[in-house]
């Protein structure tokens, strides 16, 4: 029987405010999954770190920040421990081909797939680390994680359309919203490289020369570490990461609401799975976690090409969301 441990969290909320990437439910995504996390699973508000772009927030959601917070997270975890990471913001494929996975924080120092894998190697035997990204692209955010839900998945018929039923109800709570507008948390990789110039002044394509020059050894691990060494970061045991992505890694993630209220905004994904725990109060898995919030999503007509995956081992797929 596995030691049953504490629960620690990390959350960032990135809105990207008063810049032209700007987006309106990230930081209302964190806000409600804490609540979440406190009421419904038992973590203790302490072991909770909320990272925001918010005036007044006392740590920004940097590229160190966010990995400062996420490897001091590691640091203290033990055996039979909870550990979970939610991002919600823009994401983006970068690398020399650009296939690899990136979430972008603040200030665009990127947190790619093999910078994910590096920290959840460290993870300790018997501990947990789920992830949750709903930003583009978020697909395979866990390098070379085992794909569960993807591209590659199709449920059967007799039970897409069982979900579906289930979730009916759920286009009500959409409705409201559906004149709203939808905006893609995706910046291209073209608008990265203009902006990286404007702060660097070098004239060059290579995204990775302008992450050196701004970040230096904060810098992502995938523009520092040689071809040679970036190969063995594979995973050290079977059951290591699970990822809920928001979308495929051939797609963009949607924020709901940026023309109405502030308050009324939020990330496709993580209102889909927020709505999916509402409705089933019994422990869920995390496969058919991520299975229902796709049928929730099939709801509204501006995110049916948006399907959210889950990459993680058998084990995993099966095991309860948030539990040992």
């Amino acid at each position: 029987m596995k030691k049953v441990g504490k629960k620690l969290a990390v959350l960032v909320g990135c809105n990207y405010e008063n810049t032209q990437y700007r987006l309106h439910g990230c930081h209302n995504d964190v806000l409600a999954m804490r609540e979440v996390l406190v009421n419904r699973f038992g973590f203790e508000s302490q072991h909770i770190e909320l990272l925001m772009d918010k005036s007044g927030s006392p740590v920004m959601p940097t590229g160190a920040n966010i990995k400062k917070a996420l490897n001091k997270m590691v640091d203290e975890a033990e055996p039979g421990d909870v550990l979970y990471f939610h991002f919600s913001g823009h994401g983006t494929l970068t690398g020399k081909k650009n296939q690899e996975e990136a979430i972008i924080p603040l200030d665009f120092n990127f947190i790619t797939n093999v910078d994910i894998r590096k920290i959840v190697n460290r993870v300790p035997q018997g501990a947990t680390f789920t992830i949750l990204s709903d930003s583009c692209h978020s697909g395979g955010l866990i390098d070379k994680e085992k794909e569960q839900i993807g591209p590659s998945h199709h449920k059967p018929k007799n039970q897409q359309g069982e979900k579906n039923n289930n979730y009916a109800s759920v286009s009500n709570k959409l409705e409201s919203v559906s004149q709203s507008h939808y905006k893609c948390k995706f910046i291209p990789h073209e608008t990265v490289l203009e902006h990286l110039t404007s702060l660097t002044n070098i004239n060059t394509l290579d995204i990775g020369t302008h992450m050196l020059q701004l970040f230096g050894n904060e810098a992502s691990v995938l523009f520092t570490l040689p071809q040679v060494e970036l190969d063995l970061l594979k995973p050290h045991k079977q059951d290591e990461g699970i990822l809920l992505s928001g979308c495929q890694a051939n797609e963009t993630s949607r924020d709901v609401g940026a023309g109405e209220s502030e308050k009324q905004a939020y990330g496709a994904f993580s209102h889909a799975i927020l709505i999916v725990l509402e409705k089933n109060s019994d422990p869920i898995s995390n496969k058919e976690l991520v299975l229902r919030s796709r049928d929730v999503l099939k709801n509204d007509e501006h995110i049916v090409t948006q399907h959210p995956c889950l990459y993680c081992s058998d084990e995993n797929a099966q095991a309860v969301f948030l539990s040992q």
